[in-house]
């Protein structure tokens, strides 16, 4: 209901159905241990070690009133598959469990290098410096030789989905549509157009083309023609796999996540409207399209910042629903985004700042953000709770109860 911008009983929650709207491991092993879920010492699995979020098992799910479960693939971003659990110690103590291909093997000065695909005969991919939180894509950027340039260089992570995958995507898909009653969100890879995610190759051993972030923003305005083409192959690739995907998995999947590339920063859009509706517009209302004359799902973006200036090129490329809803940025006051655009697309996300509120803030100064954001955002539906992107490291444990307690309290329809 809330999707279809109808009010339902309560505004719906999610914690963790998408790489961008989950909680780092840390604070998941506080928040399961203040809820009396575990034993201390009972260790968390790192989902995505890029960003080191943490798994949200059902019982964790069910204790929050979350609504959304995660359909994920079986590998990592770095390229290894998320099994043969082995347990680490992460650097602040908490104590976790990390996929096979995850190295554990500190440098001497204290960093820690991740390996694409595991195999640590290739340069490393990723770089999570001493006391840190987080993984950095490390740049790989070879010579460019723009005579040379090749479109199937930027594609080498991209390709038809394996009849493996699907047999895994299909059997997990009727397992959490047959054992629970959450709405399943996909993220199914391959329609994220220009993500500083995916750019990088964290999963190829020697990556080609342009594959150096500073070097992809420039290559929009210089390189422009090379960059449609990189995005039209893959959009064809993308639409070819969410076609297989959706012959094993049908209408079971609720929300499919289309795109995670960032398009704002905090004072503006970081590409101009019309580089987005040259660029990228196109490809997002083909995937769009797509989806839309073929299955019941629910379209996602993806975009942190200062959005306001791209918002209408957002809802006109077919997209659904809007994340994470960075509020503290330029141009993105609460009234004046539901006011405008609350009819038109769902807004995921916006709950609570997770820059400055929810780590730095009092309990009562995160439980007034997040009554006034559902006072704003609620009526009419349209809204989905979830802090403004991923839990970050070090959050209070006490303002993390606070913000739950008030979604609890305030987050019933008809609200106030």
């Amino acid at each position: 209901m809330a999707l279809n911008h109808k009010e339902p009983d309560r505004v719906p929650h999610d914690l963790g159905a998408t790489t961008v709207t989950g909680m780092h491991v840390s604070v998941v092993y506080q928040l399961r241990q203040a809820l009396g879920l575990d034993v201390p010492g009972t260790p968390i699995k790192v989902m995505d070690p890029l960003q080191m979020t943490g798994e949200i098992k059902p019982d964790l799910i069910d204790a929050l009133g979350v609504d959304f479960l995660a359909l994920r693939g079986r590998c990592t971003r770095f390229g290894f598959a998320n099994d043969g659990w082995k347990p680490w110690t992460f650097l602040d103590g908490t104590p976790v469990l990390v996929p096979a291909g995850f190295n554990t093997e500190p440098e001497p000065n204290g960093d820690i290098l991740m390996y694409p695909g595991g195999d640590r005969s290739a340069p490393p991919s990723g770089l999570m410096p001493k006391d840190g939180f987080y993984f950095d894509p490390i740049t790989r950027q070879p010579p460019i030789d723009d005579s040379k340039l090749n479109v199937e260089d930027n594609l080498e992570e991209f390709g038809p989905i394996s009849p493996d995958e699907l047999d895994y995507l299909k059997g997990e898909t009727e397992r959490l549509y047959l054992e629970t009653d959450k709405a399943i969100v996909a993220g199914l890879g391959g329609s994220s157009f220009g993500d500083m995610a995916v750019v990088p190759g964290l999963a190829l051993k020697q990556p080609k083309g342009i594959r150096d972030v500073a070097e992809w923003y420039v290559s929009m305005v210089t390189r422009r023609d090379y960059i449609y083409q990189v995005f039209n192959r893959q959009c064809e690739i993308a639409l070819t796999n969410l076609e297989r995907f959706y012959r094993v998995v049908g209408n079971r999947v609720t929300v499919l996540r289309v795109s995670a590339t960032d398009f704002g920063q905090q004072r503006g859009p970081l590409v101009s409207p019309q580089n987005y509706r040259d660029l990228f517009q196109p490809f997002h209302k083909r995937v769009n399209d797509w989806v839309h004359q073929h299955t019941s799902w629910k379209t996602f973006i993806h975009s942190c910042g200062s959005a306001r200036m791209l918002l209408e090129d957002f809802i006109d490329a077919g997209f659904d629903i809007f994340n994470p809803v960075q509020c503290s940025a330029a141009g993105m006051d609460p009234v004046k985004l539901k006011n405008e655009y609350g009819d038109r697309i769902v807004f995921w996300g916006a709950g609570v700042d997770t820059q400055r509120t929810l780590p730095f803030g009092t309990p009562d100064e995160v439980r007034r953000e997040v009554r006034e954001r559902i006072r704003v955002f609620a009526p009419g539906g349209g809204f989905v709770f979830n802090p403004i992107h991923n839990v970050q490291a070090r959050t209070p444990l006490e303002n993390l109860l606070a913000m739950y307690e008030t979604v609890r309290k305030e987050g019933c329809y008809p609200v106030a």
